[in-house]
């Protein structure tokens, strides 16, 4: 009777695991949804404020429309002294600049770390890691003097010319991990051919150092997209404005603000960001997997 009995049992305990192997993934995959629907709730919010009239978006805090206002997109593109296309551009035009420095300074830089020797070179490379943690607010006022004498204020030059003068020292970090995970050998073989250091740096180095480069664009187009503070001490004249800028510019302290045209160009300004995260996910991932930041 005992044998009958644990006969009958160990099935139902082997059907009882394997229906739990089954609900588990669902179980998880839907606190997955959940968790990221909680994240995703401000962006969800904005966008549907963006189709809403201004006296309704934070009487009725919820997410259903009952009036769609698509002309938010039109009042909010031209609502300022100039077109939302001309902050745009502007923005572009930083972007550019700051991914063209970063790609060609910090490269320079970390290869040089990373492979050459010279006198000092583990003093500098600590150096170079202690301006991780130094602040903005630290050199900004004597970085404005600076870019004041010379005569680049209300110009792009106070944000892409220290691009080309390799100070993101996390990203030169993120390079010299990168090219230190790239065997030696090829070196010396390209040097047995002929190559210089420059040449090896060129033809070998370089092309083998995409997954870095990628994150390293990805990196820098998505901070100085955003990036507010530096952008708004430097450029005074409208004109000159970026997308963060000019969405600061539609919040007025003495009239009344036009919460449905700033949140509908929030939602234009989003859109690189979004696309530029969206294409460049497996470089990113790729680029910082194989540099050793964990």
């Amino acid at each position: 009777m005992t044998t009958e009995t644990i006969g009958r049992t160990v099935p139902a305990a082997r059907s009882t695991g394997f229906g739990w192997k089954r609900i588990k993934p669902f179980l998880v995959h839907v606190a997955l949804a959940a968790a990221a629907l909680v994240m995703l709730y401000p962006v969800i919010w904005m966008i549907v404020s963006s189709l809403r009239p201004g006296d309704e978006i934070f009487r009725e805090p919820g997410i259903l429309i009952r009036d769609l206002q698509i002309s938010n997109y039109r009042v909010g593109w031209n609502a300022l002294t100039e077109p939302f296309t001309r902050y745009l551009l502007n923005s572009a035009a930083v972007v550019l600049g700051a991914i063209l420095g970063n790609l060609v300074s910090c490269s320079m830089a970390a290869y040089a770390f990373a492979r050459l020797d010279f006198v000092g070179k583990k003093f500098w490379f600590a150096i170079m890691l202690v301006t991780i943690m130094l602040p903005i607010h630290v050199v900004i006022v004597p970085q404005y003097i600076l870019f004041s004498q010379a005569g680049w204020i209300n110009t792009f030059l106070p944000l892409v010319v220290p691009k080309l003068l390799a100070t993101d020292a996390f990203f030169i970090f993120l390079m010299v991990q990168f090219i230190r995970g790239i065997p030696r050998e090829l070196d010396e073989a390209a040097r047995i051919d002929g190559c210089s250091k420059t040449g090896i740096f060129l033809r070998v180095i370089l092309p083998l150092m995409v997954p870095a480069l990628a994150t390293t664009t990805i990196f820098t187009f998505i901070w100085t997209w955003n990036d507010f503070f530096s952008q708004l001490i430097y450029l005074t004249d409208p004109k000159m404005y970026t997308v963060p800028v000019a969405l600061r510019s539609f919040v007025d302290a003495t009239a009344s603000t036009s919460w449905g045209s700033m949140f509908a160009m929030s939602v234009v300004s989003l859109v690189p960001v979004f696309l530029a995260f969206l294409l460049g996910q497996r470089f990113l991932v790729k680029g910082i997997a194989t540099t050793g930041i964990k």
